[in-house]
């Protein structure tokens, strides 16, 4: 009874400070905000993840740690389907990842932006094996001939980019596109583009089927 208390009370803390780290930012909340949100005692957020800093520790590494075993599994596939094929399988499993937890995805991709110690560790590595793992896509599809060459860094980089876009910048997306990474058919519009950019800027030839030439008269 108690272990499921103390998981109840894990979970709710959990998501209080998601959704204040989101509203309020990580300096604008404080151990107590995230207390009185999840209705548990401020010691317990000491117990659970050592203070602040080690459940915001936990929210970026659990996030992190599910995005890059994702893109691991495509990447196994490579020996079995095309390069083409698995690309297009990660942009929908991360994007599909990304969305069942979007409120976590934001504040990940928000926080890296900022130069911490932490950042640093991550960086050196689940956002290493990240580029690993794209990376060895993008050269099977340039050795295969699949993929129209051009330098792997410079692609994974807008790749990644257009993956984080509506986490990081949910207002721009709002604006401009009118809709939002929380609505249900978001990702199925958003990643119909990312599956034109493969087609357009990716792969080597553009597969359209080319209609029959008729003379006038």
């Amino acid at each position: 009874m108690k272990q499921e208390r103390d998981t109840v009370s894990k979970r709710n803390v959990i998501q209080a400070a998601i959704q204040l780290f989101n509203t309020k930012g990580y300096n604008g909340t404080s151990v107590r905000d995230i207390a009185n949100k999840a209705g548990v005692n401020v010691s317990l957020i000491s117990y659970y993840f050592d203070g602040k800093k080690g459940l915001a520790e936990f929210l970026m590494t659990t996030f992190l740690e599910g995005y890059v075993n994702e893109l691991e599994k495509v990447h196994k596939m490579l020996e079995k389907k095309t390069a083409k094929a698995c690309l297009v399988e990660a942009l929908q499993t991360i994007m599909t990842y990304q969305h069942q937890n979007r409120q976590l995805a934001r504040f990940v991709h928000r926080e890296i932006t900022f130069d911490s110690v932490l950042v640093r560790e991550i960086m050196t590595t689940y956002l290493s094996k990240e580029k690993f793992y794209l990376s060895k896509i993008f050269e099977a599809g340039f050795s295969r001939k699949e993929f129209r060459p051009q330098s792997v860094d410079y692609v994974v980089m807008q790749l990644r980019g257009m993956l984080s876009m509506p986490f990081l910048q949910p207002q721009y997306i709002l604006e401009v596109h009118h809709i939002q990474p929380n609505e249900s058919y978001f990702i199925e519009r958003y990643t119909k583009q990312l599956l034109q950019w493969v087609e357009l800027y990716v792969c080597r030839e553009l597969h359209v089927q080319k209609k029959p030439f008729v003379m006038n008269g």
